[in-house]
């Protein structure tokens, strides 16, 4: 069976990483047979300037999208999409557009341990922002989802309190925008090939199996 590796540069805040997710899950789950997948989560900010406190979602998010009505409007369309995998997704209970440094430095810990502490970790982050409302940029928050993933929930405070590892996630994200990563959801498969955007189950399963056979026919060259 082979192996791919596929790192994705995403941001808890950005509702189409999540349904990038639940999209990928699927797609994972069909092919789980026939082709190992390991998933690596990398940091990115869409608005690395927000305050540690937050900012009014509604309002900041209104501005940025051209006023309410495209808001709605857009908001609409990823319910639906929502929908169709699984997500419930509630906008009007997002009170607190987060910086989400602190998540992404959780999100960073939890690699360290495990990939799936990573991945129940993530999941719960977007799970708590889209569809609960709670504040992800809320060290409490942070804590309660990082323990019930597994993690310390002491030393997670106690690593959360101080500076630890901000620099390390400021230079992967800094080092996502250098490659040219402008939008996210961005898949890496394997470090060689790119996919942007919260694909289709179907177009995931079909670079999934390309990359398979592409790899599978190099190594029986090399035999």
């Amino acid at each position: 069976m082979e192996r791919i590796t596929i790192d994705i540069v995403s941001d808890v805040v950005c509702p189409w990483c999540y349904l990038g997710k639940a999209r990928l899950d699927l797609a994972i789950a069909e092919v789980q047979d026939e082709i190992g997948v390991d998933v690596n989560w990398r940091p990115y900010q869409l608005n690395p300037d927000y305050p540690p406190e937050g900012v009014d979602h509604q309002k900041a998010l209104a501005e940025k999208l051209g006023g309410k009505e495209k808001m709605d409007s857009a908001h609409e369309q990823l319910r639906a999409f929502g929908a169709e995998v699984g997500i419930a997704f509630d906008f009007a209970a997002i009170k607190i557009g987060p910086n989400t440094l602190d998540a992404h430095r959780l999100i960073y810990w939890a690699g360290v341990e495990d990939r799936d502490i990573q991945g129940r970790v993530v999941s719960a982050l977007f799970k708590a922002n889209f569809e609960e409302g709670r504040n992800v940029g809320d060290p409490a928050v942070l804590i309660d989802i990082a323990e019930k993933a597994g993690l310390d929930p002491a030393l997670i405070d106690a690593l959360l309190t101080g500076d630890a590892d901000k620099a390390e996630v400021l230079a992967e994200i800094d080092a996502a925008r250098q490659m040219g990563v402008t939008g996210v959801p961005f898949l890496i498969f394997d470090q060689q090939y790119a996919v942007s955007g919260a694909q289709t189950p179907e177009v995931i399963v079909g670079a999934l199996r390309d990359i398979a056979r592409m790899k599978a026919e190099a190594l029986a060259k090399l035999n």
